[in-house]
């Protein structure tokens, strides 16, 4: 299987971004991370940062399609995140969510791990076929039939983490997947809240799919965020991932700095 990776990053309505991603491959495993920084400006964006290059050099150094690898590697960002916080200062109460997807281009699987609400989609044949479940208040209220998807989605509290690296002792709540079959034309959609708050799953999944190409679709992607977003809009973040098992062109992100 061959993969293209495409992906966007921007600051939306607030004067910095918070934001991070990056992604790892070397023909036989790929990894991509999206992480979502919060604690003010020299922390958000340093927990973010922290938690993308841990996830990234960690699996390089042992990739595999593992469950149990990818617990590990959430684990050991937020030790890394709460290291740097003794710091003190504007760095003591940074946290950042992450969601990491690997995938095993020569066997045709993947799993995924998020800890927060940072996003994975797994869209096959223009339909949400996985969906990461968001480590938030509105969530637990969904969980208990008090509120529908999109209920969640407008909720004014829906920005209430219950998990995220750097959060108090015995708060993290990590969640991995199981490991899954890749299919030829899988697309994989990794987002930050900036992206996914403002459209329902049916709408991402009919602008992801719809596209001629992974670039435009997140250049379509992109236009409608801008356009629903407000003027304090959040940070937006995607990466999007198509698995193709007939292409001969791996189209990679830029290598991180």
């Amino acid at each position: 299987m061959d993969v293209e990776i495409v992906a966007f990053s921007r600051r939306g309505g607030r004067p910095y971004n918070e934001d991070s991603y990056g992604q790892w491959n070397d023909g036989h495993f790929a990894a991509c991370v999206v992480a979502d920084g919060a604690g003010g400006h020299g922390g958000g964006d340093v927990a973010s940062t922290l938690a993308r290059n841990s996830l990234l050099q960690g699996f390089s150094q042992a990739p595999a399609v593992d469950p149990q690898r990818l617990g590990e590697l959430l684990r050991q960002a937020d030790d890394l995140v709460r290291e740097q916080q003794a710091s003190g200062h504007a760095l003591a109460r940074m946290r950042t969510t992450a969601v990491l997807l690997a995938l095993d281009l020569l066997n045709d699987r993947f799993v995924f791990a998020h800890c927060g609400d940072s996003r994975l989609y797994c869209f096959r044949r223009g339909q949400v076929a996985w969906r990461s479940t968001d480590h938030s208040l509105v969530q637990q209220l969904v969980a208990s039939g008090a509120l529908d998807d999109e209920g969640a989605r407008l909720h004014p509290r829906r920005n209430v983490l219950l998990s995220a690296l750097g959060a108090p002792a015995g708060e993290l709540e990590i969640s991995v997947s199981g490991v899954l079959d890749l299919a030829d034309g899988d697309l994989f959609l990794l987002c930050s809240d900036g992206v996914w708050e403002l459209l329902p799953d049916a709408r991402l999944a009919e602008i992801v799919c719809s596209a001629a190409s992974p670039s435009l679709a997140l250049q379509a992607l992109e236009r409608e965020v801008v356009s629903l977003a407000h003027a304090e809009h959040d940070n937006f973040t995607a990466v999007l991932v198509n698995a193709q098992s007939e292409s001969n062109v791996t189209r990679l992100l830029p290598p991180l700095a």
